[in-house]
């Protein structure tokens, strides 16, 4: 696609930071790394899952790659024309398990920089989809649940930020089932507001809410042009 206008709104996202400066130790390229494994951590630990390692494995194995993400100057190997951390992180990722395998050992270190909960990560993954699905897949299923929750809190938190939690709480429905969900005139009235005013704040809350989606797919991408194909790809995704 030619020259997007999305490139206008996300000047320098984290990851196109990170690959910006390929291996070398730049205090602000591992903060940015740091914060993106941070945050989606747990589609690594569904993926390691689903070949077969049992949970304290996985949670050692998540660890261990991170460690080797972070501290080991992976990303310098990093191929440019697959701007994408969701891709980068699977292939990457997987190609670690693979050398693990071969040295038949799991290195014990604890990384401080991302924290993996144990417990939740393996009572999350009691909900994950049968073992049809292909570690692949899953991976990106649950990189675009977490990418979604994470939008959704955000916006939340903006919500609750100005006083108007009760409104989000009401609306979100929305979001999830379309904008029929609830009738306009039931939320007028839970609301205590006019049909038309409800209107309005479905429209600016789907509105506000791409926007974030946009924003925190864009951080994972190296080139902007790639972000409607990348928004179709995670919607794709979650899609039964």
């Amino acid at each position: 696609m030619a020259e997007s206008s999305h490139s206008a709104h996300f000047p320098t996202t984290h990851w196109s930071r990170v690959i910006a400066v390929g291996g070398r130790a730049a205090p602000e390229a591992r903060a940015a790394l740091a914060e993106l494994c941070e945050a989606y951590w747990y589609p690594i630990y569904v993926l390691i899952r689903r070949q077969g390692h049992p949970p304290d494995d996985s949670c050692d194995l998540a660890q261990d790659y991170f460690t080797r993400l972070l501290e080991k100057g992976v990303i310098a190997a990093a191929d440019r024309s697959k701007g994408r951390f969701r891709a980068f992180l699977r292939t990457d990722c997987q190609h670690f398990l693979i050398d693990q395998h071969r040295r038949k050992r799991v290195r014990a270190r604890v990384l401080n920089q991302v924290s993996i909960d144990a417990d939740d990560a393996e009572s999350r993954y009691q909900f994950e989809p049968a073992d049809i699905m292909t570690p692949d897949r899953l991976f990106d299923r649950v990189w675009a649940t977490t990418l979604l929750d994470r939008v959704l809190g955000l916006l939340a938190q903006e919500y609750a930020d100005k006083g108007r939690a009760d409104v989000f709480d009401r609306l979100k429905v929305v979001l999830s089932q379309g904008k029929g969900a609830v009738p306009a005139a039931e939320l007028a009235t839970q609301l205590g507001t006019t049909e038309g005013a409800i209107h309005t704040a479905v429209h600016r809350l789907k509105k506000r809410y791409r926007a974030l989606l946009e924003t925190e797919i864009a951080a994972t991408l190296d080139d902007p042009s790639d972000l409607d194909d990348e928004i179709r790809s995670l919607f794709n995704a979650v899609r039964p």
